[in-house]
């Protein structure tokens, strides 16, 4: 008699099917894992927190290949494939699913943490009135906002944006 072997793997999912997939394979019984983290959205000149998926469109199944019938997780609602290597469904090591869990607080979200930007640095602005602009990475006056140069009608231009919404280019 051999010892059950649960392995995590992946799932790739629909576009945004991801929580649809995770109860479906919950329902067939097995373990699931998606991670996800606190992400700010602004829309409409409000900014709100949402809980959104680390891995768009990717969570980890925990499979006892030999076991389980393995085979359903394709065909169930709300997932694209299982990620393998030919036949065979391709395993994540065990310290990644740990190291992943180790990284959330007590309400089950990934803290990130900020990567820290040199002054200097080439940054493009993700939202906002310079959308899709490149600038330097001038400093950060206050804990909201940080301060780039911008390259506007031939001069650069010191402007203040929130922190969320650049990121190294």
């Amino acid at each position: 008699m051999s010892v059950p072997q649960q392995r995590w793997y992946v799932v790739q999912t629909q576009p945004n099917a991801e929580k649809k997939a995770a109860a479906h394979l919950e329902r067939q019984g097995f373990v699931t894992y998606l991670p996800r983290y606190l992400k700010k959205r602004r829309h409409a000149r409000r900014t709100e927190t949402i809980s959104a998926p680390l891995f768009p469109r990717y969570m980890f199944v925990s499979v006892d290949v030999e076991a389980q019938r393995w085979r359903s997780i394709f065909s169930t609602v709300g997932v694209s494939r299982l990620v393998c290597t030919g036949e065979t469904p391709l395993a994540v090591a065990d310290d990644v699913i740990a190291t992943l869990k180790q990284r959330e607080d007590t309400s089950g979200f990934i803290k990130l943490e900020p990567r820290a930007l040199r002054r200097g640095e080439k940054v493009r602005v993700l939202d906002g009135v310079f959308t899709d602009c490149f600038g330097l990475y001038e400093g950060m006056p206050d804990r909201d906002r940080v301060a780039i140069l911008l390259d506007l009608l031939g001069r650069k231009v010191r402007v203040l944006v929130d922190a969320e919404s650049i990121a190294a280019a």
